[in-house]
């Protein structure tokens, strides 16, 4: 490897940047909500041809409830680097024809354009940079490109695991925080509280009653308290219901509690306080549902160290690149907490995901492709 094909590879690209940009409006136009199994599965359709076509062997792995997940693979065998991408999005079909698709300078406004048809692009395209300047490397390469990362991954859960243990690394082509690699995520736990108390008329039996809100209450004031931004755990009540009528002392309520944190330790902290809240009243009950949905993506030594390759390719390729980290989950959490080391944010620069107003940078596509082919030119 020298840095002089590296140099080729982003040249190529940046010529061929019009090029990747149509592919990327193309598509956008293939909606892939992850709730439409028959709408991802022909965007499957179109990309596994692609992956043919660069000498990919393509596996459509058959999935009932969401899209199949695709698989394609150079140089079987052990080890090597698997890149992971996800072809659903959160906008139903029809957002594009409500939205259509626009250039505005170095901005391409669309529907999932960052997040993430972009991050398509930049996979692909690393890998036909390789190909058409014949400096595809010789260690296993594997393309997974799941269905359902939206709503967490759950029907991708096993092929992204198994595909992480059998790599020696892992490229996820989320996009990047604020131009940065992610090296670091939040973990993420789910909780329900439910209070139970009983039921009475509010005017002629008052006394009698257990007001299961009032108890409730009591119970989001002990959970927000969980939060701590010194060491970036959050704890957030964000649905609550209950009651049935204004004059009828309420026997139920409950709320939905969304945590996050940067470790393990601290995942865990919060997870045994969570399911040691007790009831205020001493009629009421309090019951908790859940726990840790996704472990944190701890930066660990090896991670860093991966980074600090690509930082280094980018720079000699004249590329700024730098590290970064965030509260939202990936499917990279779920590879890092296997110890399998994992570089997230690898796909375009942009911002607005999963708002009316999502962009992403023309002239970052032939940049982030680049870095990537070059990480892949890597022995890792």
């Amino acid at each position: 490897m020298t840095a002089d094909d590296n140099r080729r590879i982003l040249n190529y690209l940046r010529e061929n940047t019009e090029d990747m940009v149509a592919d990327l409006k193309r598509l956008i136009a293939l909606e892939s909500p992850t709730t439409n199994k028959g709408a991802v599965d022909e965007l499957g359709q179109a990309l596994a041809q692609e992956l043919r076509g660069l000498g990919g062997a393509v596996e459509v792995i058959a999935k009932a409830e969401v899209g199949d997940v695709l698989r394609a693979r150079w140089n079987p065998g052990a080890g090597g680097v698997v890149i992971m991408s996800h072809m659903d999005t959160v906008w139903d079909v029809g957002a594009v024809a409500g939205r259509p698709t626009r250039i505005e300078g170095d901005r391409l406004y669309g529907v999932g354009a960052m997040d993430m048809k972009g991050g398509i692009v930049i996979a692909l395209w690393a890998l036909r940079a390789l190909r058409a300047l014949d400096l595809f490397p010789d260690q296993p390469i594997t393309y997974l490109l799941n269905s359902d990362e939206e709503t967490g991954s759950r029907h991708s859960a096993g092929e992204i695991e198994s595909e992480a243990l059998a790599h020696h690394v892992v490229f996820v082509t989320e996009p990047p925080q604020d131009g940065a690699y992610k090296t670091q995520r939040k973990g993420v736990s789910h909780y329900t509280v439910r209070a139970e108390g009983r039921a009475a008329h509010s005017g002629a039996d008052h006394a009698r009653g257990v007001n299961a809100i009032e108890e409730l209450a009591h119970q989001v004031l002990a959970v927000q308290a969980l939060t701590d931004y010194d060491i970036g755990t959050t704890a957030n009540v964000g649905v609550i219901s209950g009651g049935t009528r204004a004059n009828v002392v309420p026997a139920a309520a409950q709320f939905e509690v969304n945590v996050r944190a940067w470790t393990r330790v601290n995942q865990q902290a919060i997870h045994e306080k969570m399911m040691n809240l007790r009831a205020v009243h001493p009629e009421a009950k309090v019951v908790v549902e859940g726990g840790v949905g996704v472990p944190p993506m701890e930066r660990s030594p090896e991670i860093a160290a991966l980074f600090q390759r690509a930082q280094k390719l980018a720079a000699a390729l004249g590329i700024a690149l730098e590290e970064g980290r965030t509260g939202g989950g990936s499917d990279g959490n779920k590879t890092a907490a296997l110890g399998v080391p994992t570089l997230d944010g690898m796909g375009m620069v942009g911002d607005g995901g999963h708002a009316v107003n999502e962009y992403g940078e023309i002239s970052s596509l032939p940049e982030r492709a680049a870095i990537m082919a070059a990480m892949l030119r890597e022995r890792l």
